[in-house]
């Protein structure tokens, strides 16, 4: 007997960005967080103690719970964020813990590109800082649904109700002039716990949710409207059925549906969809799924199958903006092997037509060449046409990565205009 869509849905989960200046409290919201919902070991929380004692300090340094993986970005890993995961009784949970440093502003990149939430905190005692816009114009230009400020460290500024009125005032204009998504603010002292997991009783000004009650009611990115997109990960022939395995990054599909294959051009006609070895009545992005095709034809790794009545035209030209993430800078004519889902070709940088500010997104024109952690819209020459989607309608096929042939180095992350 098939089993339903819903049924078989993958559990509720939430993708979630830290973001924000250096020291700002970003490791210690991630550690209050995974304290307070009783993620941490005993003993973790004993070396935690002993640590606290050994150094008179007051308060436990709940920072010391990320602090492995941060050391290790220090010693020059290049796209790397340290991932924490945890659980309630409502949602699970990804955090991606990414670091303050303006030099490491392409580590920002790669954790706020699949978050369905990013949370920047701000410094209530300091205020807005560069690094705070620039991340809050990141997360803007990265489509994320929802964007939260957090101004931290309450407790120093005496809880007061008119500083936190005033910088998430200051915050959410800046947010407006980007295009954000939608947008809260919530007042939290991330050391003391007020207003993190539990309300705090010294901010009774505050009418929201604590943070945490606010994470677990963000609704998820919907990805099951529009037409179908389904890049081809995996065939298997069989005499009269072809089996393809893929990851459904939107729409929804049922059998029976009729599917165009991009870039080829052919039609196929859904015979069963599957997770694992169920049969589902329909399948909803995002999801991993197996479909039984009727015939497969000349479909291949790396082709997408899409609605025909909205299939991407096959592109040999991108306008996209890219983050540029290796030391080794780039030029007009430069030559890259271009990964766009399952799809690899080779691809030309044609043109540079401006770099940006990412604390405004001004651009500024002609820059002529590009180093690290810098934002620009380029044009690339494609060996091969891929199925792209703009990024803005779709995450998944609007995205690509790019990387040196030589090195094997991945040395930019683009999004298609």
């Amino acid at each position: 007997m098939p089993a339903s869509a819903d049924t078989l849905a993958a559990a509720d989960l939430l993708r979630v960005a830290t973001a924000g200046h250096v020291d700002d409290g970003k490791s210690t919201l991630i550690g209050r967080l995974l304290v307070d919902t009783r993620q941490v070991l005993e003993d973790q929380l004993d070396a935690l103690e002993r640590s606290r004692r050994e150094r008179g300090r007051d308060e436990i340094d709940l920072a010391h719970l990320t602090d492995g993986l941060r050391a290790e970005r220090e010693r020059g890993i290049t796209i790397d964020v340290a991932y924490r995961y945890f659980a309630t009784a409502h949602r699970r949970f990804i955090l991606a813990d990414t670091p303050g440093h303006v030099e490491y502003t392409r580590n920002m990149v790669t954790g706020a590109s699949t978050a369905d939430v990013s949370v920047v905190l701000v410094d209530a005692s300091r205020g807005i800082a560069e690094q705070t816009r620039r991340h809050t114009a990141i997360s803007a230009l990265l489509h994320v649904p929802r964007i939260v400020l957090c101004v931290n460290k309450m407790d120093l500024v005496d809880y007061d109700e008119t500083r936190f009125a005033a910088l998430a005032a200051e915050w959410a204009r800046f947010a407006r002039e980007l295009g954000a998504a939608a947008t809260h603010a919530v007042p939290i002292s991330a050391l003391r716990g007020d207003n993190v997991v539990e309300r705090s009783p010294r901010m009774p000004w505050y009418a929201g949710p604590p943070l945490l009650e606010l994470l677990e009611n963000v609704p998820p990115e919907r990805r099951d409207g529009g037409g179908v997109r389904l890049p081809v990960q995996t065939i298997v022939r069989g005499d009269e059925t072809a089996f393809v395995a893929g990851r459904l990054e939107r729409g929804t599909l049922y059998p029976g549906d009729e599917l165009a294959v991009v870039p080829g051009g052919e039609r196929v006609r859904v015979r069963s969809v599957r997770v694992g070895h169920d049969e589902l009545d329909a399948a909803a992005a995002p999801r991993s799924i197996t479909v039984a095709l009727d015939s497969a034809g000349d479909l291949r790794r790396g082709d997408l199958l899409a609605d025909p009545d909205d299939a991407p035209a096959p592109r040999t030209e991108l306008a996209a903006r890219v983050c540029w993430l290796h030391e080794a800078g780039v030029r007009p004519g430069a030559v890259y092997a271009l990964k766009h889902t399952t799809r690899w070709t080779r691809a030309r940088v044609t043109s540079i037509s401006s770099r940006l500010d990412v604390t405004t997104l001004a651009g500024h024109p002609d820059p002529g060449a590009l180093g690290l952690n810098d934002l620009a819209e380029v044009r690339l020459a494609l060996e091969a046409p891929v199925a792209a989607d703009p990024y803005a309608a779709c995450r998944a096929t609007g995205s690509f990565v790019l990387v040196d042939e030589d090195s094997h180095a991945t040395v930019a992350a683009g999004m298609v205009l």
